[in-house]
């Protein structure tokens, strides 16, 4: 079965940096698309960034724009997010996600799999 699994949450002080790493497996990885979203308590689930197939394309929220990239390597079956000069207001549970199709999506409903995600906390 298609499997998603996030890691390299943390705990880190604001300005830092982490970078996370989705491991996928039970699909052909490198036909999809594949996205990062997060959730805050409380709040609702929120776009990131998003990566074609070949990575030839990418996209981001505004929110984090400049700060975050996203990246593929087809050959480990591994996406990744690198976040650096982390905020407060970065503090979500991050999810990757797999597309419906080869492309790039911000919206939620065009990914059909989904990770467990992996805990980013941002504090002083």
């Amino acid at each position: 079965q298609v499997q998603l699994v996030e890691s390299g949450g943390g705990l880190v002080q604001p300005g830092g940096s982490l970078r996370l790493s989705c491991a996928a497996s039970g699909f052909t990885f490198s036909r999809y698309g594949m996205g990062w979203f997060r959730q805050a308590p409380g709040k609702e689930c929120e776009f990131v960034a998003t990566i074609t197939w070949s990575g030839s394309t990418t996209d981001y929220a505004d929110s984090v724009k400049g700060r975050f990239t996203i990246s593929r390597d087809n050959a480990k079956n591994t996406v990744y997010l690198q976040m650096n000069n982390l905020k407060p207001e970065d503090t979500a549970v991050y999810y990757c996600a797999a597309a419906y199709y080869s492309g790039w999506s911000r919206d939620s409903g065009m990914y059909c799999n989904w990770g467990q995600g992996t805990q980013v906390t941002v504090s002083s």
